[in-house]
């Protein structure tokens, strides 16, 4: 069977004009990777609970099994235990060679993880990830004594390492480029020769990520000591398993259903995701009431805490102008389309990072956005949309990128029927959104 057979090539999408129901949306990504990762070097076994299933984690799950810990995933991979080896990882006499795909959480914190070990690793992904810099991340690292070589591009994925240890102290990296830099140093720091301090250059981008990553590093017992997320002081140590960890539901996945519903003045419960959250993404819901919607925590007779969305009756959309997405890049996405539903043009700010994600996602969202009838125009870090007078149908490229598939999808809801190209790449952190967006799309 070749890969044209298993892989359909598109998604037709009818025209809509409802969304109504209860969705349960799956585990965070960003908290998956993390968890699995600080889980394996961790002393003690770790449970993991609502995993996310998804390319993404599976690259990591993957490789950890690669480098010698013990993983055991249920039959659904939504749960694993981790038996955790208290210490930084060993490639032995044989150079340790990890396939990562398009998974950029997996290519930075394994990059400085394997940094912190012993013996030869060599780091590849797919043809993007050969796109996607990290040399800040392999710049900071050298000046912790590691020996990085780039194998192709220079200043880009594979890579190649000479591990023998990191020696810590003092470290800079920029923090406008991306937040992964700094997850990954932070995630990496406790197990160093002596204490790490970090030291962000610049403005720091997606903040709340990096609050994500504190957070999870204190779950396993690594408290960290900052100045206004501009200098980090972590103390040496070795991660201590809580027993048992549950990821709670992904904050960007939720954007979809809730924005579904306040395109078509439907109503939609999100389940496995809070108000409470601890991903910066939750600020979406702030972002709805702004434009119209009505958000309102709810909690289920089990006691799960879940969100409800009502879009306005009228299904007009209020502009936000000129907005700063610089916190909620992902969810800026999802917003991009939502304008072109609002009143008057929007701009969104603050997102240069989309430039260094799966695909160039500002020149992918003004290309696409185009086509769907929208006047749109951009510069290195925003984007302005002004609305259609009428959508168009439109056959939607999605660059490999899952997030310009689910972000188009919403534009059916409009009533014009869309046509998504490569649907597939929704299971990077997503693999059962049509399913679900089918079943409450009316």
């Amino acid at each position: 069977m070749n890969d044209s057979q298993i892989r359909p090539s598109f998604k037709q999408l009818d025209a809509y004009h409802s969304f109504n129901g209860s969705i349960r949306v799956p585990g965070s990504k960003s908290i998956t990777n993390r968890v699995l990762l600080i889980s394996a070097i961790a002393n003690g076994t770790t449970r993991l609970h609502n995993l996310l299933r998804s390319d993404d984690t599976r690259y990591m799950g993957e490789a950890l099994k690669r480098l010698g810990v013990k993983v055991d995933f249920s039959a659904d991979y939504t749960d694993a235990v981790v038996e955790g080896h208290g210490k930084p990882f060993d490639a032995g006499n044989f150079p340790v060679e990890l396939y990562l795909g398009n998974a950029g959480t997996a290519m930075r914190s394994l990059t400085a993880a394997l940094s912190l070990g012993w013996g030869k690793f060599i780091l590849r992904g797919e043809e993007r990830m050969g796109e996607r810099p990290i040399r800040d991340l392999v710049d900071a690292l050298s000046t912790l004594g590691a020996d990085i070589k780039y194998l192709e591009s220079e200043g880009y994925p594979p890579v190649r390492i000479k591990a023998d240890g990191l020696k810590g102290g003092d470290v800079s990296v920029r923090g406008n480029i991306s937040s992964q830099y700094l997850t990954a140093l932070l995630i990496c720091a406790p197990y160093c020769k002596t204490p790490l301090h970090i030291h962000v250059e610049g403005k720091l981008i997606s903040a709340p990520y990096i609050e994500l990553t504190l957070d999870v590093m204190k779950c396993f017992g690594v408290n960290v000591r900052h100045n206004d997320l501009t200098d980090f002081y972590v103390p040496q140590g070795v991660y201590q398993s809580p027993g048992d960890y549950y990821v709670e539901g992904d904050a960007s996945s939720a954007t979809y259903p809730l924005a579904a519903a306040a395109i078509s003045g439907g109503e939609v419960k999100v389940l496995g995701i809070s108000e409470d959250s601890i991903q910066g993404d939750i600020a979406f819901i702030d972002v709805l009431k702004r434009m119209g919607a009505e958000v309102i925590p709810s909690v289920e007779p089990s006691g799960e805490k879940c969100i409800i969305c009502k879009g306005p009756k009228d299904r007009r959309l209020r502009s936000l102008g000129d907005f700063s997405a610089v916190e909620i890049p992902d969810a800026a996405m999802t917003l991009a389309v939502l304008a072109l539903f609002a009143d008057a043009p929007t701009t969104i700010r603050g997102i240069g990072s989309w430039r260094v994600k799966e695909t160039d996602r500002i020149a992918a969202m003004v290309a696409e956005l185009r086509k769907v009838g929208a006047t749109v125009s951009s510069d290195m870090d925003s984007i302005t949309i002004e609305p259609p007078k009428e959508l168009q149908p439109a056959t939607i490229e999605t660059y490999n990128d899952h997030r310009m598939a689910m972000c188009f999808s919403l534009v059916s809801l409009g009533g014009v029927p869309i046509k998504i190209l490569d649907p597939s790449c929704v299971n990077k952190t997503y693999p059962h959104f049509f399913e679900d967006f089918g079943r409450l799309a009316q």
